[in-house]
């Protein structure tokens, strides 16, 4: 099998496995989010590993949507204190400084969206909304396609695009507003 027939063969697997995954995401719970996104004073993100990376890209679409939005763990993040929201990304629900980070957050009267790959897991104790995204599977394909948390994190990635499209409609916004919120020094 050539390299060609690989590639198109892992996105094609990806793309089917992300529609299977985010299925099965309950509308209701996606409600709940972005109400609470609406409710919150602040938002904060976290994730570990590429987790983290797809939390910054959704921090990145919340400031184009007009959100005080920070990232924890950067040196500009501020306090998080009640009225805030601080949502975590962690496949497993067990990286210990994502359950730390959601401890925290619950006894500081934050509101807590955990988005992880186990129902019952350390993150989700502490959260007020749990996205479960039901990624795992030991299939040979996977192994080949979509190696270790690929399909967790695109489907996380996907979600919360979607979810920023919501926003984006819900707040009366544009892509030509989210656009005037862009950074203006990169070339």
């Amino acid at each position: 099998m050539n390299n060609k027939m690989i590639f198109s063969e892992s996105i094609e697997y990806i793309q089917r496995k992300i529609k299977d995954i985010l299925g099965s995401i309950s509308q209701e719970d996606i409600q709940k989010v972005k109400n609470l996104l609406f409710e919150s004073d602040r938002i904060f993100v976290y994730g570990a590993g590429r987790s983290g990376l797809v939390a910054k890209a959704f921090a990145i679409r919340l400031v184009h949507l007009d959100y005080q939005t920070f990232v924890i763990g950067e040196t500009i993040t501020g306090p998080v204190k009640k009225g805030d929201l601080v949502l975590i990304i962690s496949g497993s629900g067990e990286t210990m400084p994502a359950v730390m980070t959601a401890e925290i957050a619950q006894n500081l009267d934050a509101k807590v969206v955990s988005i992880t790959g186990k129902k019952n897991s350390g993150i989700a104790k502490y959260a007020d909304v749990t996205l479960f995204i039901s990624a795992s599977c030991n299939d040979e394909e996977r192994k080949k396609y979509a190696p270790l948390g690929t399909l967790f994190e695109a489907s996380v990635w996907v979600l919360l695009d979607g979810i920023i499209a919501d926003l984006l409609v819900s707040k009366n916004e544009t892509e030509e507003t989210m656009r005037s919120r862009h950074a203006t020094l990169q070339q």
